[in-house]
């Protein structure tokens, strides 16, 4: 290439650069899930159909639980009320199915993120919110203080998991036998426990607390030592649409920026007001203007997350916590405290 053909086509280069930066922030954002909810007014969220501590409707038919308040964060990010939200409880069977179709916009039911269901569903894990692993519950009564001691056992559990095959494995792994009875909704699974249909209930180690606190002597019942499998649980967003997985993503590190920054729902106004001079703690309080505007959001939509659910650790508290199903932080603790959770940088 001579001299003059290289300043041609650096030149060339020069401007297709300059008109892409010419382009605005908004004007660069484009998603259709994004769209569709600011057009309908309301966010179609999947979760649980019911189950303590991720998703539940309480005695006034009020949803609340982990996975929950990311429905209403997401809401207050894009749509500025977390009210707006429809929640659609999905059976652990049609989950994928229903998120593929278009009928919710994103799919938050405790449901585990992995190689398949990346690769082969058309789908995009988004984040993990919670960290777990396959566990099993069972009967004071049957006298058992291992799994591996099941042999010959019933374990009631759900279709449609991955819970079965980590069963079959373990079993095989240790040379033992452990029968299963499937139901497609945690609800049944739970009362046929109760109802001795089956010697224990076995899910992901949030799902077994839950299911524990259901019973109605939970005293009668032990949650067994062995986790058998990685269960990282999380968000589902379908494939293509890049912008509003960015826009689920960044919801989550706003969540676990609050905590690792002290901000929480009740102090957040007051540390806003003080106009704080850290960078990071501009763009979380919304006093950056400029901030995210590749979301095609306003600069106020990480403070509006905050003030609709607090941090990361206050939700996790208050579902997950002392006061609720007693399951310590563990491996959902901050990177700080030892813990899987770390955010992103925002910058």
């Amino acid at each position: 290439m001579t001299s003059l053909r290289k300043l041609a086509y650096a030149a060339a280069l020069a401007v297709c650069g300059l008109g892409a930066a010419g382009l605005s922030a908004e004007a660069q954002v484009k998603s259709p899930t994004l769209d569709a909810v600011k057009k309908r007014g309301e966010l179609n969220c999947g979760v649980d159909t019911g189950i303590p501590g991720f998703a539940f409707q309480d005695s006034t038919g009020k949803w609340k639980g982990l996975d929950v308040a990311y429905c209403r964060a997401i809401a207050a990010a894009v749509l500025g009320d977390a009210e707006k939200v429809k929640y659609v409880g999905v059976t652990t069977k049609v989950r994928f199915t229903v998120l593929q179709s278009g009928e919710i916009d994103v799919l938050i039911r405790d449901s585990t993120l992995t190689f398949t269901r990346d690769t082969q569903l058309n789908l995009s894990p988004i984040a993990v919110n919670f960290y777990a692993g396959q566990a099993f519950m069972v009967k004071k009564s049957l006298k058992v203080a291992s799994a591996k001691e099941l042999n010959g056992a019933t374990i009631c559990m759900l279709t449609g998991a991955t819970l079965e095959l980590n069963i079959a494995d373990y079993g095989a792994a240790n040379g033992i036998k452990i029968n299963s009875l499937l139901f497609d909704k945690p609800e049944e699974a739970f009362a046929a426990a109760e109802a001795g249909r089956c010697d224990g209930y076995s899910d992901d180690s949030g799902s077994v607390a839950a299911a524990r606190s259901t019973m109605k002597t939970p005293d009668d019942w032990v949650i067994l030592p062995e986790i058998i499998s990685k269960e990282p649980l999380g968000i589902f967003a379908r494939e293509g649409d890049e912008k509003w997985g960015d826009i689920l993503k960044w919801t989550h590190m706003i969540l676990l920026t609050a905590e690792e920054m002290g901000v929480t729902k009740a102090n957040a106004d007051q540390i806003k007001a003080s106009k704080p001079v850290d960078p990071f703690m501009q763009r979380l309080l919304g006093l950056d203007e400029d901030f995210s505007k590749q979301l095609g959001l306003d600069g106020a939509w990480s403070y509006r997350i905050i003030k609709a659910v607090g941090n990361y650790g206050e939700i996790y508290d208050e579902y997950f916590g002392p006061k609720a199903l007693g399951l310590p932080r563990g491996t959902n603790n901050l990177w700080t405290k030892g813990g899987l959770q770390y955010a992103l940088p925002l910058r």
